[in-house]
């Protein structure tokens, strides 16, 4: 899409539907500064908004035939120095669904098209005003849930994925203009020696893709949430354990074992983590038909969990069921939790680390004791105490990590091409690959039907 070009016109609410002290209705296209003059009476002046100076606000009203609608602000933008790079015109009305609605039906009416979800972002995309990878971090920064998925999102909007892949792709594609200049003239240009200079170049490069690959497990569960699966034999304290750090019974707690048949997810933030909590069902043995099936389930979902908290029962102490769970949490990230603190104990906390190789918590998920050292310790094993406090370049979207992998591919068979001694000319294959795969991330190699699933995910209005 080029600048100026003539486009549709689109509108839509670009505010939340609801009750609020403004709405806005947002108007970009070719046409859209003409289409907000059809609707709009400034108050002071007899200026039309089509002769007024760009980024400037005008207070009037929005008429439809006579009648008028509200009290409104306009903002006027003129591409390419707008959000989407087109004409843009902002109403700025009071926030209410059904004047909100009303304002946008008398726009469309004057001349715009409704605008599909993320129509403003895929213009601002198509008209050069920000790649592929910032416009997903404008819709990461909207569902950002916490403290290091907002700084991430910002940060890759101002372009540090982008410039990171960048360069990545101007050394990768500076090699392949090499082998080409040396095919072409190769009086001038020499290739002896240079599968092991080549070698040389790449192995920092695959090393930085390796470190950003490495980086999207973390990324994701600072972005979605830490998947943490309570786990333990019946009626040691789980569901009591998650009410507390829930703060609210959700639930189900009694004195009869096995009342918790399923999992239950909650979300929840603990200090400025953020963390999906699973209560599963009581880890035993059982000839209930359904109980297995919750406990079949609760194995299922601690397979795939970031984090275990096993609770153990300090006043009853340790049995079959004990003894499995700690030999299935072995090489996995996990804390003990030793819980009914409130009673005599019979477990050892330090025997029980040694045992379990992980860290112990004494807790009373009835006095809503030792939850701080609980937070305290899941900050060191997932931020070693920090939590998103550097500028480092953090991979949280699965599209990036999906491409940053085939791209290693790609660099990889380049380095089995050079000991397998293969000519120069068909390494440049692999390398344009790779180069191409990287692309994909800043939406360089893409085809329209990506794009539209990309855009597809946004709000409207957005």
């Amino acid at each position: 899409m080029e600048v100026g070009k003539k486009t549709d016109t689109i509108a839509a609410i670009a505010t939340a539907i609801g009750s609020s002290g403004i709405g806005i209705v947002r108007i970009s296209g070719s046409e859209a500064i003409q289409v907000a003059d059809r609707v709009f009476e400034g108050k002071k002046s007899e200026k039309h908004l089509y002769d007024v100076k760009s980024h400037t606000i005008h207070y009037g009203v929005v008429k439809e035939n006579g009648v008028v609608l509200d009290e409104v602000l306009a903002l006027v933008m003129r591409g390419p120095h707008s959000y989407t790079g087109e004409d843009t015109v902002e109403l700025d009305c009071h926030g209410g669904i059904y004047v909100t609605k009303r304002i946008l039906e008398a726009v469309i009416r004057a001349g715009a098209e409704p605008a599909e979800p993320g129509e403003f972002t895929k213009r601002a995309f198509l008209n050069g005003r920000m790649d592929l990878s910032q416009a997903e971090a404008v819709m990461d920064i909207i569902h950002a849930k916490n403290e290091f998925a907002m700084r991430s999102s910002v940060r890759q909007l101002k372009g540090s994925v982008s410039d990171k892949v960048r360069k990545l792709r101007e050394d990768i594609l500076y090699q392949v203009a090499y082998v080409e200049s040396a095919l072409d003239d190769p009086e001038y240009v020499s290739l002896d020696g240079y599968g092991e200079e080549l070698r040389r170049i790449l192995n920092p490069l695959i090393v930085e893709i390796r470190d950003l690959i490495g980086s999207a497990d973390n990324g994701r569960m600072f972005s979605e949430g830490i998947r943490t699966v309570i786990l333990g034999k019946p009626n040691v304290g789980k569901s009591s354990l998650m009410n507390v750090l829930l703060g609210e019974d959700r639930a189900i707690v009694t004195d009869i074992a096995g009342t918790t048949r399923d999992v239950l997810e909650e979300q929840i933030r603990l200090g400025d983590m953020y963390l999906r909590l699973i209560d599963t069902a009581g880890i035993r043995d059982t000839e209930d038909v359904v109980e297995k099936i919750g406990v079949s389930r609760a194995r299922e979902a601690a397979e795939n969990a970031d984090l275990i908290l096993y609770v153990a029962d300090s006043a009853c102490g340790l049995d079959e069921n004990d003894e499995d769970i700690i030999k299935w949490i072995k090489g996995r990230k996990a804390v003990v939790l030793l819980n009914k603190s409130d009673l005599k104990n019979v477990v050892d906390r330090v025997e029980l680390e040694k045992r379990t190789e992980h860290p112990v918590v004494v807790i009373s998920a009835k006095e809503k004791t030792g939850m701080k050292e609980l937070e305290h310790i899941m900050r060191e094993l997932f931020f070693q105490g920090k939590f998103g406090e550097d500028d480092s370049v953090v991979i949280t979207n699965v599209r990036h990590k999906a491409a940053l992998e085939a791209a290693l591919g790609g660099l990889e068979m380049v380095m089995e091409g050079i000991d397998n001694g293969i000519p120069e000319d068909f390494l440049t294959i692999d390398l344009m690959d790779a180069y191409g795969r990287l692309g994909t991330i800043i939406g360089e190699s893409v085809g329209d039907d990506l794009i539209d699933e990309i855009f597809g995910r946004f709000c409207t209005g957005k």
